[in-house]
């Protein structure tokens, strides 16, 4: 009898990447694999990477290095963001047998017909003027929630960043397509899909010569999606506040779906730092979206990504952010030590920002952000709000989240898995940054 070959997965990075791991690994299966961890030595590992941050590179280096650990003999490919934009530099890492590039991901089972380790690697790769066709993908095995693919690529131009340079202009996937994987993903009885993609704000993008189309567009989307039975949320993963338009905010306040949590990239509180990073708005347009939002949802959680320690940022220019932050009605945080990107003109930058005041900087901000949350959990103390519990099993305690992403906090009870429930947000945990909650009614099962 012929052993069934093994196959371990890790991937770095966004909600986008863990889409099309997930994707790639219903292929490998179709293609006889058996999915083991990284930690079980399976012939085959696939590290799908990122590129973001630097710190996202070393730990692919990290990875490969615990994969050999596990099985010297193990067939290590490299694939995503980091793979497109330095093959050579992946190549050249002990223990790395294949790369492969944007186009050539997807075709994966093709290159693992033999998968002996190799003296050399193998390089797959591709320009990015041919990454322009769309693989639709979403993420299974989490039975409470997956992340659906809507949109690939980036048409911005934004300074500091490399995504365009590895996932190629801005594309969608068809609004019908969408709405048939969402149909599937509700049919294996998962009850939250988050939308994800580069900048899913964009969606509906195509580009014909030097022109560009956008329709449907991502309202229409989200209107589509709205009717899917099956599903009880849909949250909408990250989206520009420049793309975030009034008629979208006005759609989620009323959808019974689309839940109101809202993550709206920032990147700085400056108009001269949003200038040189090439952001598409000032922040007096950010303050009108977040007023915006609470005026229609005031329970919205609204969260914010930021950079510090761009060139040219004085500490009056991180002070101004700081302040502005402060006062905003924001509820979270995600923090960002700008790291420098090659092929960026970010890169090229004088007035370069000392590491060590970085990360001053981004301590400050994080201090701010769990501040910021502490606030708006305990301005949620005493209501009542739906529930979708989690597997997740750690000190006889499982957790959820409402529909304004707040994080609680129940005895565990395997029954309650994937099921949504009205609870009482009772009081803040003394063990983590989470809401303790008692069922309003013993067993309460919405559905």
């Amino acid at each position: 009898m012929q052993i069934q070959p093994t196959v371990s997965f890790h991937t770095l990075g966004c909600k986008l990447n863990f889409a099309e791991t997930s994707t790639i690994g219903r292929a490998l299966k179709e293609a006889g694999f058996q999915k083991i961890s990284l930690e079980e030595g399976a012939d085959v590992v696939v590290i799908n990477t990122c590129s973001v941050t630097e710190n996202a590179n070393k730990e692919c280096r990290s990875l490969v290095r615990k994969a050999l650990q596990a099985n010297p003999e193990s067939f290590v490919a490299i694939i995503g963001c980091y793979a497109q934009l330095k093959p050579e530099e992946i190549a050249g890492m002990p223990g790395v047998d294949l790369v492969l590039g944007a186009t050539e991901k997807f075709k994966i089972v093709d290159y693992l017909r033999d998968f002996k380790k190799k003296k050399n690697a193998e390089i797959h790769s591709c320009s990015v003027e041919d990454v322009d066709f769309f693989v639709s993908s979403y993420s299974l095995g989490d039975r409470t929630r997956a992340f659906l693919k809507v949109q690939d690529g980036c048409d911005y131009t934004c300074s500091y960043c490399t995504i365009p340079l590895a996932r190629g202009k801005s594309r969608s996937d068809s609004l019908s397509n969408v709405v048939q994987n969402a149909h599937d993903i509700a049919s294996r009885g998962i009850k939250e899909i988050v939308l994800t993609g580069v900048n899913i704000g964009d969606f509906g993008t195509r580009h014909d010569g030097k022109n560009i189309h956008k329709e449907p567009d991502f309202l229409d989307l989200i209107k589509a999606l709205d009717r899917v039975n099956g599903i009880e949320r849909f949250r909408i993963s990250s989206i520009e506040p420049n793309l975030l338009k009034d008629e979208i905010i006005q759609f989620v306040a009323e959808s019974n779906r689309f839940v109101p949590h809202f993550h709206i990239p920032l990147q700085s509180g400056s108009n001269k730092i949003l200038a040189l990073m090439r952001r598409r708005y000032k922040k007096e347009l950010y303050t009108d979206r977040i007023k915006k939002i609470r005026n229609l949802i005031p329970d919205a959680c609204i969260g914010a990504d930021v950079i510090v320690g761009f060139p040219g940022e004085t500490e009056e220019d991180f002070l101004e952010t700081y302040n502005y932050l402060n006062k905003l009605e924001v509820s979270y945080l995600h923090v960002f030590t700008y790291s420098e990107r090659e092929n960026t003109d970010a890169n090229l930058m004088s007035q370069i920002v000392p590491m060590n005041i970085r990360k001053e900087r981004n301590k400050m901000l994080r201090i701010l952000s769990e501040k910021k949350l502490r606030q708006f959990y305990t301005s949620q103390l005493g209501k009542c709000q739906e529930v979708l519990i989690e597997g997740d099993h750690k000190n006889g305690r499982m957790h959820g989240f409402t529909k304004n992403y707040i994080k609680v906090s129940l005895p565990y009870d395997s029954t309650l898995i994937n099921s949504l429930h009205l609870v009482s947000l009772s009081k803040l945990s003394e063990d983590e940054l989470a809401v303790e909650t008692e069922l309003v009614l013993e067993r309460n099962l919405i559905r």
